[in-house]
């Protein structure tokens, strides 16, 4: 219970802007952080829903929504797995060898392509949510996204091996129970994804779009994992953060792109 207690202060610390106690980032404080990384998933679509019922209520405009949908997450998490997207995209950008770009994730220092990027995730988002404003037929499996992003995004670092023997990915794989916390976040995506299918069950096609949504994210899954081993040698906080970023964009995009199109 104190493990588990303790692994859920870390990973609020961490992962989120949600003042808790502060404690030593130990082997048995450690051990079950990760696991936890889908509870601050599940505050942000908590949230995220509230603001939809209250625009919904008050006719706001898609503009307002969306672009407040898409600050939510910011705030909540502080925006450190979106400092993971632009690093990776100024890495991956760069064409460099392995040591320049594993030099480029660890730079705290966003280039031009990272900023570029990162315009184009935001606007993509907006985009989404003001599409789901109009159309929020299967918007709960947006909202739902955000824990399914974090908990396969955070089975990597237990689950690849470390590109280098620093940075936090290093020290959250080093310091995990990684069988267990693998196991658990896979649990936990696959009883999210159960969830975000029983929502929509009595939707029309809403089957149909919970079996695109399960083959789009273990197809991008698979790809990750290579890019990661291939092109920088194994998973980092960086690689990790981008994962979750465009898993949670991949969400956005099934759940406006169903609705508008079905």
């Amino acid at each position: 219970m104190k493990s588990a207690l303790s692994g859920i202060l870390v990973a609020f610390s961490m992962y989120s802007t949600i003042p808790v106690p502060q404690i030593p980032w130990q082997k048995n404080t450690m051990r079950w952080a990760l696991s936890f990384l889908p509870i601050i998933g599940l505050i942000i679509g908590l949230f995220e829903w509230l603001w939809y019922i209250f625009c919904n209520y008050f006719n706001a405009s898609d503009i307002f929504y969306s672009i407040i949908s898409v600050i939510i997450p910011i705030m909540i998490s502080g925006g450190i797995h979106l400092d993971g997207l632009c690093d990776t995209c100024d890495a991956l950008c760069s064409f460099g060898d392995l040591q320049k770009k594993l030099a480029i994730l660890k730079d705290p220092n966003i280039g031009a392509f990272g900023s570029i990027w990162l315009i184009a995730f935001l606007l993509f988002e907006v985009a989404c949510f003001a599409q789901l404003y109009k159309t929020p037929k299967y918007i709960i499996i947006a909202f739902i996204g955000f824990s399914v992003a974090r908990a396969v995004g955070g089975s990597k670092i237990v689950f690849l091996p470390c590109a280098k023997n620093s940075g936090l990915a290093h020290v959250f794989s080093e310091n995990s129970d990684r069988k267990t916390v693998f196991i658990t976040l896979v649990i936990e995506a696959f009883l999210f994804l159960i969830l975000a299918t029983m929502t929509i069950y009595n939707i029309n096609y809403g089957i149909s779009i919970s079996k695109v949504l399960i083959l789009i994210i273990l197809i991008w899954y698979i790809i990750h994992n290579k890019i990661c081993k291939d092109i920088f040698g194994g998973i980092t906080g960086d690689l990790a953060g981008f994962f979750i970023c465009t898993t949670e964009l991949i969400f956005l995009l099934v759940a406006a792109i169903g609705g508008m199109i079905l």
